[in-house]
Order: C-alpha cells, then structure tokens, then sequence
C-alpha cells in the first residue's frame, strides 16, 4: 500500500519559498503559507527546528520531524480547496451504536467521554497514553482486525504507522480519520477507502494559532479559533 506523505511528495513536490512563517511549539508544529493558508500537525514529542531560510528546507521522508513539517504543509496547502457546509463534530455526524466492535487508534479524551456516557466503550489504543481506558498495544492487531468501525488518528500519517493498521482492517470496516493534523483532500479518501476524514481549518492569516503553538500550547487552546469540518 502506498503511504500518503510518499504519494503527495510525489504529487506536489514542496515550496519552501511559499512558507510566510513557522511555528514549532512542545505539542505542535504549523505553518502559514504566504496565501494566508495555515496548516498544523501533533508533534508527539518531536522537536523540529526549521531553517533560517524557509527556501532552503528540503523534506526527507525518511525522517520523522520532516514528516511533521510536510504534513503542516499538506495542510495548508490542500485543507483551504472544499466549501465546507457545515461545522460539526464527528460524535454528531455518525451514529456510532450500529457498530458492533468500535476501535480508537488515538486517545481522544473528549469524545470518549461522549462515549462513555452514552453507555458505549471503544477498544482504545494509544502509543504514548497511559490512561486506564488505553488498551496494551499488542493487542491491537487482534482488535482491529475485528472492527467494524475504525477511528484512527491523524497523527498515523506521519508516524508511519498508518499503512500498518489499514492494512489489519477487513473490507466492511468503516475508517475515519480525525484530529487537527487531518489531510482533508479527496484523494485520501479514495486511494485509502476513507469514509470520512474530520480535521479543523482556521481563518486565513490567524496569526494567533501560530503564537498559541510557539507558547507550547495544543488543541484545547487553538480549536476553539479554527473550524471542525469533515470531508
């Protein structure tokens, strides 16, 4: 399976001349393109420091901090392209109770309190989580193979572990992608059999996302600027 940094690589190239500005925080990375465009992605505790010259920057795939920067990058340059309709949270866009086996790659607290007090609980995995909910990683694979619906970070995009879990998946499974790192393009959903990808786009030249990422600060801080969407 194709992994899709590789394949937008491929298709676009990178422009670091087109890059206005970065941002590198304790839990974020973002940039805003010299369009006004603003694209994030997690960190999960890497630190990347960016050139001086923002032309000079030439991603190597094969490392991780440079996966970051180029998914921040894919987002701005690809999230701006849809007239979103409407601004909703993926807990009241699906009916999560006609699943059987629901599986979360991604310890995302509020919706699994959401969850958990509608009487559901979600197999949850998470590779840096210590929650009491957070299940062993090894038994991921036996979890995900069962699922009928899959939500998967985004974060699965840059840390290499995204072909991994599609490919446990079974064929009737529903996947959906989530989290502010989201790559909202059609393509993904198509090329990976996405049902549907919810992400967050932010105001064109906001510069207050890049300051709350320089303060070390994460999505409880500048979600509540930007807009949920889904794709």
């Amino acid at each position: 399976m194709d992994e899709p940094l590789q394949y937008y690589f491929r298709k676009f190239g990178f422009n670091g001349s087109a890059i206005q500005r970065i941002a590198s925080g304790e839990k974020y990375f973002g940039l805003m393109l010299k369009n006004g465009n603003i694209g994030v992605c997690a960190t999960l505790k890497n630190k990347i420091v960016a050139p001086g010259l923002y032309s000079d920057i030439k991603p190597d795939l094969e490392k991780t901090t440079d996966r970051i920067l180029f998914t921040a990058y894919l987002n701005a340059l690809l999230n701006y392209e849809t007239n979103y309709k409407e601004d909703k949270d993926i807990f009241d866009f699906i009916n999560f109770e006609r699943y059987n086996n629901l599986v979360m790659v991604g310890d995302f607290k509020p919706l699994i309190k959401k969850f958990l007090n509608f009487g559901m609980k979600p197999a949850v995995f998470d590779l840096f989580s210590e929650d009491e909910i957070v299940l062993p990683l090894q038994l991921r694979t036996k979890y995900i193979q069962k699922a009928d619906g899959l939500i998967l970070t985004a974060t699965s995009i840059f840390n290499s572990t995204f072909s991994e879990i599609l490919n446990e998946v079974k064929k009737n499974c529903d996947v959906y992608i989530l989290g502010p790192t989201s790559i909202l393009n059609n393509e993904m959903k198509t090329k990976w059999n996405i049902k549907t990808i919810f992400g967050t786009v932010f105001e064109k030249n906001d510069d207050r996302i890049l300051d709350i990422i320089s303060m070390g600060e994460g999505t409880r801080h500048f979600q509540p600027l930007g807009k949920k969407v889904y794709l």
